[in-house]
């Protein structure tokens, strides 16, 4: 059974950095695609940024450059970098996984993390 795992969640200031986790219980490469999602309150869920079995990553135009989705296969987790964050980035953070030929640009999750809590204080 897969289980993607996020930590690294918390409260920042404004203007502050996070990098989350998402630890994996298999290998990264059993995954076409994985990601990262958000979900604020009153919000739908938004893809921000994903990475392919070979590497390849793209971002959400709404972040400005601030994020950065990278991994360590060797210890099959994936982190996402998070820079000059404002209070309008404050939600739940979500970690997720496609399996085989799955684009998480084009097809929902085939699995999911439980989520961190991100809030930026203003």
């Amino acid at each position: 059974q897969v289980q993607l795992v996020e930590s690294g969640g918390g409260l920042v200031q404004a203007g502050g950095s996070l990098r989350l986790s998402c630890a994996a219980s298999g290998s990264l490469f059993s995954f076409n695609d994985m990601g990262w999602y958000r979900q604020a309150p009153g919000k739908q869920r938004e893809l921000l940024a994903t990475i392919s079995r070979g590497g390849r990553t793209s971002y959400a135009d709404s972040e400005e450059g601030r994020f950065t989705i990278s991994r360590d296969t060797a210890q099959s987790t994936v982190y996402l970098q998070m820079n000059n964050l404002k209070p309008e980035d404050t939600a739940v953070y979500y970690c997720a996984a496609g399996g085989l030929g799955k684009w998480l640009v084009a097809s929902p999750p085939d699995y999911w993390g439980q989520g961190t809590q991100v809030t930026v204080s203003s």
